[in-house]
């Protein structure tokens, strides 16, 4: 048996004073606070055998997998496959009560929640997710694997392979900010999928700050 482990990072905090949602925007990077976490994430790993690490494409992900290519001397690799999810409404604040949504030109991109009608195709997403996954498996095959992306890709790959659905609360999803979801293969089987928050006390500081 061959155990093969692949674990999706979600980058750290962007700096966003602006609170729009910035998608595929370019020269979104990380907050001071969002490097202190991507280290939090590279140090959550430093005992594990890590012998690949690809990235999105975007600064903040990149930014994110630098302290773990430092930590085992690794290229960054890129795969598009990652990459935020595309969104009708990018650019723009999207906060309840004060954003885009309360405007009726908007309404007409909220008519599928299931599909949904507002972005890129859950179906999409997971089909992308699941070939940077099984890219990252072939080639760390034995060892284990980082992919860095975002939280809706991340979240609905993990949906995909839990077999569950795709429409979902995005307020329950579980993948916070600088977050481990590990995919443990035995062979090609999926034999365990397990969860972490290195970052869980600068996340709350982070929330915390947003709320003042």
């Amino acid at each position: 048996m061959t155990r093969t482990i692949v674990h999706l990072l979600r980058h750290g905090e962007v700096h966003n004073p602006d609170k729009i949602l910035y998608g595929r925007i370019p020269g979104f990077q990380l907050s001071e606070l969002g490097h202190e976490m991507a280290q939090r994430a590279a140090d959550a790993l430093a005992h594990r055998d890590v012998k690949v690490l690809i990235s999105s494409p975007l600064e903040r992900a990149q930014q994110t997998a630098a302290p773990i290519a430092a930590k085992f001397e690794l290229p960054i690799g890129t795969d598009h496959d990652l990459i935020e999810a595309d969104n009708v409404f990018e650019g723009q604040r999207v906060a309840v009560g004060d954003g885009v949504l309360r405007e009726p030109s908007a309404w007409k991109h909220l008519y599928n929640p299931f599909k949904p009608s507002w972005g890129e195709p859950y179906k999409v997403l997971a089909e992308r997710m699941h070939r940077a996954v099984e890219n990252a498996r072939e080639l760390a095959r034995g060892h284990e694997a980082v992919l860095v992306s975002h939280q809706l890709p991340i979240w609905v790959s993990r949906l995909d392979f839990e077999g569950r659905r795709f429409v979902h609360d995005p307020r329950k999803r579980q993948c916070s900010l600088a977050s481990l979801t590990s995919l443990t293969f035995d062979d090609d089987v999926l034999t365990a999928i397990v969860y972490t928050e290195p970052s869980a006390d600068l996340v709350a500081r982070a929330s915390k700050v947003a709320g003042a």
